[in-house]
């Protein structure tokens, strides 16, 4: 008992911030967004979900959309776009959203990771697509990196209608993925997440504010993915609205 409440309610377990903001991003009022995209949302539940909908400048028949959406904490703002650029130029429409609970879109607490709901997300943000006039409902095409990658995979072998998908690197396999990466961290590491996890947990069910830890951090420090490379690695794409932290459990 002693142990439980040494977990849930006192602060000997808070974890360092590791932010990757170092450069002054720019106030959403001075971004200009491009001519082809407009700001949508739609719901998942009672909870709004913010997307991004691209659309080709003369449309005269609904065309192909490709859905993105991010990795591991990632948010709609961080590199998509550049993408969604080229595929509108070559006259395709794309949707990129946020999950909930990340970004810009509603949910609390901020910064949970359910993979549940994010596959709810990934597929409400399809039949969002599907339902606009604008779009050939036949042709929904699914595009994702690492997490979002294997939704991908996880969805289209469920609806049929999914003309193709596109898998960066997808997470395929939780159980492989855990092998090596204790090979890599040790046990020791994957203990220590367990005690955060568990705070978190417990701190859920008193109501008490969430214990987060961060999404990537450098080699040795505490973080859900601390490999050599990950931290410049996430750097290099880091947006305004990316908080590096995320619910423990």
């Amino acid at each position: 008992m002693l142990y439980l409440v040494a977990i849930i309610f006192f602060p000997v377990l808070s974890v360092p911030k590791q932010s990757m903001l170092n450069v002054k991003q720019p106030d959403k009022e001075d971004i200009k967004p491009p001519k082809y995209r407009k700001d949508v949302s739609f719901e998942v539940g009672n909870t709004a979900l913010s997307a991004w909908l691209y659309l080709p400048e003369k449309l005269s028949t609904p065309v192909a959309c490709i859905v993105m959406s991010h990795g591991f904490g990632g948010t709609k703002d961080m590199i998509l776009e550049s993408y969604a650029l080229r595929f509108v130029e070559a006259g395709m429409a794309v949707l990129t959203f946020d999950y909930r609970y990340f970004g810009e879109s509603e949910g609390e607490p901020r910064q949970l990771f359910m993979i549940s709901y994010q596959l709810e997300d990934y597929k409400a943000a399809i039949e969002y697509a599907r339902n606009l006039k604008e779009i050939d409902s036949d042709k929904i095409a699914l595009w994702g990196t690492s997490a979002s990658g294997g939704y991908g995979v996880v969805i289209a072998a469920q609806d049929k209608k999914i003309a193709c998908i596109v898998g960066q690197c997808p997470a395929l396999d939780s159980q492989e993925d855990g092998k090596l990466a204790l090979k890599r961290e040790g046990i020791g590491f994957f203990l220590g997440l367990f005690v955060h996890a568990q705070r978190d947990m417990g701190r859920s069910r008193f109501g008490l504010s969430p214990h987060k830890i961060p999404i990537v951090g450098r080699p040795g420090t505490l973080a859900m993915i601390r490999a050599p490379g990950a931290f410049d690695g996430y750097s290099k794409f880091v947006s305004a609205s990316f908080v590096n932290e995320v619910c423990a459990r």
